[in-house]
């Protein structure tokens, strides 16, 4: 059963703004009926700040008007028109103990595709252009010690980045 984000949240906000039953609202955010006389009593989550479901997308008016006309409806969870893609953030952190495997995964991408950009690199592996040259050049401190390593079995790229990147590399040489 998919519940609310908040459900208790969103049980005070439903109880504060509509006419629903508390049967309805139980059913919705996943609580027991009783749980829900509590909070609409104040004997429960007094205090507490109502969380918007129609804000957050979990709710349509319309649909809190359907169960609002007809006692015995159940509200249904919204189902959203797109799926929000994921932020790509810049750089992400990387703990110490991975921090080693980084020149790995560089050698295993220049041992595989030594023709992909050192800049394409930097953002597959969150690592700088300095690095990546070193490790091309042999001239890095620990060469010796370097084992290709898969970047995305180490963890720092998904598959589907790879993909990316290695399809980019190949369509450069096509054209060029």
């Amino acid at each position: 059963m998919v519940t609310p984000i908040m459900p208790h949240g969103t049980a005070v906000w439903l109880i504060e703004n509509t006419a629903l039953t508390f049967e309805q609202i139980a059913d919705f955010c996943g609580l027991h009926p009783l749980e829900v006389r509590a909070i609409a009593d104040e004997q429960v989550a007094t205090g507490m700040i109502g969380v918007d479901p129609i804000s957050t997308g979990q709710l349509t008016r319309e649909e809190i008007e359907r169960c609002t006309k007809d006692q015995k409806a159940k509200l249904q969870m919204a189902v959203p028109d797109m799926v929000l893609a994921k932020q790509k953030s810049k750089r992400k952190y990387t703990p110490l103990l991975k921090r080693r495997d980084r020149p790995n995964a560089i050698a295993w991408i220049l041992k595989y595709y030594p023709d992909m950009s050192d800049s394409i690199i930097c953002s597959l592996i969150s690592t700088t252009k300095t690095t990546v040259q070193s490790i091309r050049d042999k001239t890095h401190a620990r060469i010796h010690e370097l084992q290709p390593k898969d970047p995305v079995l180490l963890g720092f790229c998904s598959q589907m980045d790879l993909d990316n990147a290695i399809a980019s590399v190949k369509g450069k040489q096509q054209n060029g």
